[in-house]
């Protein structure tokens, strides 16, 4: 039985291969191009880098950021109407055991178990009446990072750094701290069907010394020139598998990732040291992982990274189902290093330049659990109809308090803002318009807000 010739076998064995020699320039190209240069962005652009502290868990809104009086007086009562879905049963409505109090010249109310946010809330934005579509974590942890609600699409770091690259060479474009994996885990920071050198670079950040935190960056046998001529060989061999065999993005991916890999051993080990920063600064932070976290994103963010995600830890700390206490707790160990990374970036000029985003993947009823696995009932459900989150820098606008849920807090009612419209928003900032930020796969246009996603300008400073 015979079999048909592919076209790439009729370039090469027509006109004694003349079709192949243009498809080999074409492939060489591209393997040659550096996909992580910079790139122009669609028009002006406010902000250059992104910080995301992920509250993974999804904190409660009516604790910490959206003050609700009515709940102290409605304590133990019905909420009105019928309670809405969510992921468990729950009962009446259950004040905050927190004490809120006006922080800063703005006056913004916050929760007593955050007083060094407090200290920089007139350099945040606060937006009360966010929403998303379903109050189950992985779908929202889906929708939150990769602007879907299903797997299998890239995350926001992903089509940033494919949309813009990054300032430098020497460190990965889009960097992912955490201590283990939250739920869901590297599909978080995948780049799906975009090209893998856009996927996140995840750093298991539990050690202090950057050996230990970069493990096998260093090659203990080769010097850089021995090693920079075993990439260029490798390059040339990978370039004549290409000419060969056609396009393989994970072979592609792979180049670039030894690249990268390469050119960390001269600025890595710096960057990652925090060992390096003062005493006085590392006390200002505190201890920890999630505070190590915010003082690298900061030292990656000086050196020209372009989104830095820090997630609070593994699975989801702050899921409080059973006791909203223990925000208190989580709090005590976040609240410090969150505003001393604002406070360093503002310092530094950085934070104009620079979205800080503080949040988790959705919010938390105002009404008491009475459902599930909990034993003690004090605790709250999911809640994706209404909840807040803490935007810094990037050409938000500081000092505000945006939207509003309903009087208790289960809804957002007033200036609703969907997870896609602040991606849009987020997009707008860096220069991006979100509707031209695509990729084609499977026979149509991808982007990460999907065929949705609004620019809210009454965010924007």
């Amino acid at each position: 039985m015979s079999t048909s010739p592919s076209r790439r076998d009729l370039l090469r064995l027509t006109g004694s291969g003349v079709g192949l020699v243009g498809l080999s320039r074409v492939l060489a190209d591209q393997a040659s191009a550096d996909p992580l240069a910079p790139k122009p962005p669609h028009f002006d652009a406010k902000a250059k880098h992104v910080i995301h502290l992920f509250l993974n868990g999804a904190p409660s809104h009516v604790d910490s950021f959206d003050h609700k009086p009515e709940l102290a007086k409605h304590h133990g009562k019905p909420y009105p109407g019928g309670n809405l879905r969510t992921e468990r049963k729950t009962g009446t409505l259950m004040q905050s055991p927190f004490e809120f109090a006006p922080s800063g010249e703005s006056g913004i109310p916050l929760s007593e178990i955050f007083p060094h946010l407090g200290s920089v809330i007139d350099r945040c934005l606060v937006i009360n009446s966010m929403h998303t579509d379903v109050p189950f974590h992985e779908p929202s942890l889906f929708m939150f990072n990769c602007g879907q609600r299903i797997a299998g699409h890239p995350s926001y770091g992903s089509w940033l750094t494919y949309g813009l690259g990054t300032e430098n060479r020497n460190l990965p474009g889009f960097v992912v701290l955490c201590p283990g994996y939250p739920v869901v885990g590297p599909q978080l920071w995948t780049s799906a069907y975009l090209p893998g050198v856009y996927q996140g670079a995840y750093i298991r950040n539990t050690e202090t010394e950057p050996d230990k935190l970069v493990p096998f960056l260093r090659n203990p046998s080769l010097s850089a020139g021995a090693q920079r001529s075993q990439l260029e060989l490798l390059g040339k061999l990978n370039s004549l598998h290409l000419e060969r065999q056609g396009p393989a993005p994970q072979l592609e991916a792979t180049i670039q990732a030894m690249e990268v890999a390469f050119r960390m051993q001269s600025e890595a080990t710096d960057a990652f040291d925090v060992r390096l920063e003062s005493e006085r600064t590392r006390e200002r932070y505190g201890d920890g992982d999630f505070a190590r976290g915010c003082l690298i994103a900061r030292r990656l963010v000086e050196r020209g990274v372009r989104v830095v995600q820090v997630y609070y830890g593994n699975l989801q700390p702050w899921d409080t189902h059973d006791d909203i206490q223990r925000m208190r707790t989580l709090a005590a160990t976040s609240d410090r290093a969150m505003a001393s990374l604002i406070e360093d970036l503002d310092a530094s000029g950085l934070l104009d330049e620079t979205i800080v985003l503080i949040g988790g993947e959705f919010g938390r009823t105002p009404t008491v659990e009475i459902a599930g696995v909990t034993k003690l009932h004090a605790g709250r459900d999911h809640n994706n109809h209404g909840f807040s989150v803490l935007v810094a820098g990037g050409g938000f606008r500081p000092g505000l308090r945006y939207g509003a849920t309903d009087e208790f807090g289960f809804k957002a009612v007033e200036n609703r803002v969907h997870v896609r419209d602040l991606h849009a928003t987020m997009l707008r900032q860096l220069g991006i318009d979100h509707e031209r930020l695509t990729y084609r796969h499977s026979g149509r246009d991808f982007r990460l807000t999907d065929v949705e996603g609004e620019v809210k300008t009454d965010l924007l400073a």
